[in-house]
């Protein structure tokens, strides 16, 4: 007799998984498939879809993996659904009245990533958890997160700039040279918003008294930036974008107003390109404000010096 084979692909995108199934759930299987699920969650999974669109069959043993993996991802406040299952399957969800627990409902058109990018609906969240308004998702990434989707991320710069007179200053490839750069700094942190798709993205560092963070900067542009500010700790925002969307217009304030509270300060701080005339617009319409052209850093062009100071920061949402 043949023995099973079951394929498993899994594919991020942030902290959501889909794992694609092939062939057989049963004895000499199971082992694979708790494995892979048990490092969905240890990685910190938060929605994990199954799609099982080419399983053959499952045995009881194999639904009994599935429901032990749907209880612990509950206990973590993380959520696994079943996708397009086999006539078997959905006799034994049915049979053991397992349908509720993880039979997702049916997907819009379109292959099952779609559903992969929305956002977990679910009991209310703990404290650390993403925060959810008017449909808007805020998440923070860890960096392997971060590089996961930093081609998403690049996209949605590109797009925030097209067809502006900025775009020139916005290329994509130093984009992403540059969060790779801001993602060794010493807390180094990125959000982002999404609703079905990713809608914003902030990050950046901080800079304090005691010197950390200032690698690269010789300590120039920190005594630069509290001759301006009288503020010795400050975030430095490598990057803030937000979908140009007029419904989407408050993001980057939220953004913005979310990485400064979570690294603890009151005071941000962004370079751009003193031609960027169109940066400078959109910044000063989310508070910021120009403090203007500053020398002596190892740059090529005496970039503008934009603050958002405190009084312009409201209070925190918690």
């Amino acid at each position: 007799m043949a023995l099973s084979r079951l394929d498993i692909h899994r594919r991020n995108r942030g902290e959501r998984t889909l794992v694609t199934l092939a062939g057989d759930i049963g004895p000499a299987t199971t082992p694979l498939l708790r494995a892979a699920l048990e490092r969905c969650l240890l990685d910190g999974v938060s929605v994990i879809d199954i799609d099982l669109t080419t399983v053959g069959s499952c045995d009881a043993r194999g639904l009994d993996i599935l429901l032990s993996a749907s209880r612990r991802a509950d206990r973590v406040h993380a959520h696994l659904r079943l996708h397009h299952p086999c006539a078997q399957i959905t006799t034994l969800l049915d049979s053991t009245g397992s349908t509720s627990l993880l039979l997702a409902a049916p997907a819009p058109p379109g292959d099952l990533v779609s559903t992969a990018t929305r956002a977990p609906e679910g009991p209310a969240r703990r404290p650390d958890q993403p925060v959810l308004k008017d449909a808007i998702r805020l998440r923070r990434l860890t960096r392997w997160q971060a590089e996961d989707m930093r081609e998403d991320i690049a996209d949605l710069a590109a797009e925030s700039v097209a067809g502006t007179r900025g775009e020139a200053y916005h290329d994509r490839g130093d984009f992403l040279r540059r969060l790779v750069v801001a993602a060794h700094r010493p807390g180094f942190a990125v959000l982002v918003a999404e609703t079905t798709v990713l809608v914003g993205c902030a990050f950046g560092f901080p800079l304090g008294p005691d010197g950390s963070g200032r690698r690269g900067f010789g300590g120039t542009f920190q005594e630069i930036i509290q001759r301006l500010t009288s503020r010795a700790r400050f975030v430095v925002l490598t990057q803030v974008v937000a979908h140009p969307h007029a419904q989407h217009r408050d993001i980057a304030r939220r953004l913005q107003q979310r990485l400064l509270t979570d690294l603890h300060s009151c005071l941000g701080v962004t370079l751009l390109h003193p031609a960027d005339r169109a940066g400078q617009a959109v910044f000063s319409s989310w508070g910021w404000q120009n403090m203007g052209e500053v020398v002596g850093l190892p740059v090529a062009v005496a970039p503008c010096v934009l603050a958002l100071p405190v009084e312009e920061l409201p209070r925190a949402r918690r």
